[in-house]
Formats: structure tokens, C-alpha cells, sequence
């Protein structure tokens, strides 16, 4: 063989050894991410993917949409994904079910959500006696509304009836065609609601129930065998959660774009909503995760003696912080 076929023979295989590790290198970064529910509790992975922060941190990155909770964590459980963005109401079911389900970020860590009511109901105790409509019985909607009503003296299984009225279209016509007197619902769609004619009874927020309405969960052998990803996709949510509280105008738009909204107000609305109740650290607490296992104490064994502890795992942002990442960010 000549010098120059062995010179481009050399480029051959080194070109084939580069595009092979190259392809190796994507499968070691490779991280797919599930999140389900059309909610600007969803906005920091709007904008990871808006904003491609997964490929800033030298991730291959793919986000899904899926329709709703139990789905997303069905497709992790499967091993299909590596983290989903759901409520705490899927980790406590599948943990207590004996899944290795666990927290590594905390989004949003209360309720966000307001009861709707037809014009003629002007105050809580009113509710007494009437329906309510949830996105469906033994969600995150129906335990927050039921959660809030206890709070404010009104008794959720003896004093009204809760029912399945779908999603937030599907409640805005059960509202109109008096099946339900009362709804739970997030910003925008307050906005969108007091435009139908609805009322606005009561901000749920302002309870201040403490719960994990919005987080970040993975498996613990994900966490373990792909700690470093998931320490990527980490700083990944926390630089978009800075984007949001920094970045006013952009964050509206890329609400907009993701919830089909163009009304100002009802955009303005949800920003303030959310801009305020992201922790710079998305820091997971136990709290939140009390709060549903004393919820479901009383009939389930398991919960009753579950430690909330054991539900969540911090070390990945204990890591951002220890980095200074986090305190960079804010340039603190």
C-alpha cells in the first residue's frame, strides 16, 4: 500500500473513532424529560427548552409532553425517561406503592390555585351545600380544594360534593351550565373566568398550605447510575427558574406560547403568581410531602407510618450550592 493510501486510511479510521465517540459521549449525556399539565407551575421546563439550557450544560436533552401524571410516571417506571415534572400526589402514590420514586427539586411549594364560583355565591360558607368541580377525583386539584375547604370551616365529604368536571375548559362549562357551583383553578384562567362572568372567592395560595404542587422526581437508580446528568439537569432548572425572575417580559411570551394565551392581563396575572412562589434553590423539603401523607393517614396504614423524609433527596441542589452556582447566578 502506498504512503498516501495508508495517510488517507488513517483519516478514515480516525474520523470513524471520532464520530464513535462523539455518538458515545451523546448516549453518556442523554437525558429525557416528561412533564404533563398545562400550567405555568410547568414554565421552568418551557424554558430550559425555550432557552436550550440542557445544551448549554452538555446535555443531549429531549423534553415530552404527556397528557397527564400517572402516564409520565408509567413511561419512567418503564425506563422510557429519566425524570418527570409532576406533583407530589404521583411520588406519595408510587413510593407508598413501593416504587423508588423520590424529589431532587422542588418547584412550587404550595397551592396555586383559586375557587371559582358563579356570581351569586359571595362567600365561603356558601359553599355548603353546593357541587364542586376538580380535573378529576384523587388528583392534585381535588386534594387542594378539598385541603382549602377544611381550612376555611367548609367540610369537603359532609358539608359539599366533590365531582370529576375535567380540565379547565371542561370546569368553565360545568360552571355555565350550573352542574357545579364552584371550581378550583389556576392563573390565567382566574383572569379568563371573572371575563365569563365567574368570581373569584378565594386565593388558595393565601393559606399557605404547604405541599409540593409542582417538583422534580427520578428514580433513586437513575440518581445513582446518572448522578452526574441529572446534576446538569439541575443547574439546568435552576438557571431557568433565575430566567424567569429576571427575564419579565420573555417569561410572558414563553407562557403565551405554551398555555395558547395572548391576553396581557391574564399573562401579567400568572407571571406574578409564579415569579414569587419559585425558591431560588428549588431546594425539596419534607413539608409538602407531610402534608398529603397526614392527608391520607387516616385511611391508609402505609402513609400513617411513612417517615416524609424518606420521599425526598436534596443532595443535588446541596451540591449547586456548595458549587457557589446558585449564589453566582444571583451575584450574591
Amino acid at each position: 500500500m502506498s504512503r498516501a493510501l495508508v495517510a488517507i486510511a488513517a483519516v478514515i479510521f480516525a474520523t470513524i473513532a471520532s464520530l464513535g465517540l462523539q455518538n458515545q459521549t451523546l448516549a453518556q449525556d442523554r437525558v429525557r424529560i416528561a412533564w404533563a399539565g398545562d400550567s405555568p407551575a410547568n414554565s421552568p421546563i418551557w424554558v430550559v427548552q425555550e432557552k436550550n439550557l440542557l445544551k448549554k450544560q452538555g446535555l443531549n436533552g429531549e423534553v415530552i409532553r404527556i397528557t397527564n401524571s400517572p402516564t409520565a410516571l408509567q413511561a419512567m417506571l418503564a425506563g422510557e425517561v429519566d425524570v418527570i415534572v409532576t406533583s407530589v400526589t404521583t411520588l406519595v402514590s408510587s413510593r407508598l406503592a413501593g416504587a423508588d420514586i423520590v424529589m431532587v427539586l422542588g418547584m412550587v411549594p404550595t397551592f396555586v390555585d383559586h375557587i371559582i364560583t358563579l356570581q351569586s355565591i359571595t362567600g365561603l360558607e356558601q359553599l355548603k351545600g353546593k357541587t364542586g368541580g376538580v380535573n378529576r377525583l384523587g388528583s392534585t386539584s381535588d386534594l387542594g380544594l378539598r385541603l382549602a375547604l377544611r381550612r376555611v370551616g367548609v367540610d369537603p365529604e359532609k358539608d359539599a360534593r366533590i365531582i370529576t368536571a375535567g380540565g379547565n375548559s371542561e370546569r368553565f362549562a360545568a360552571l355555565s351550565k350550573g352542574v357545579v357551583q364552584f371550581v378550583i383553578m389556576p392563573e390565567p384562567f382566574v383572569r379568563e373566568a371573572e371575563k365569563l362572568g365567574f368570581r373569584d372567592l378565594l386565593d388558595i395560595g393565601s393559606l399557605k398550605i404547604p405541599f409540593w404542587w409542582n417538583a422534580v422526581l427520578t428514580r433513586e437508580n437513575i440518581l445513582k447510575t446518572k448522578r452526574p446528568i441529572l446534576s446538569k439537569f439541575a443547574r439546568a432548572m435552576v438557571e431557568a427558574v433565575h430566567f424567569i425572575k429576571t427575564e419579565r417580559e420573555a417569561s410572558k411570551a414563553i407562557f403565551g406560547k405554551n398555555l395558547r394565551i395572548t391576553d396581557p392581563e391574564s399573562l401579567e396575572r400568572a407571571y406574578k403568581a409564579y415569579n414569587v412562589v419559585f425558591s431560588e434553590n428549588l431546594l425539596p423539603t419534607p413539608d409538602g410531602v407531610k402534608t398529603m401523607l397526614d392527608d391520607l393517614a387516616p385511611r391508609d396504614a402505609r402513609a400513617a407510618a411513612a417517615d416524609s423524609k424518606a420521599f425526598v433527596d436534596p443532595s443535588l441542589v446541596r451540591e449547586l450550592e456548595a458549587s457557589g452556582f446558585i449564589k453566582q447566578l444571583y451575584q450574591r
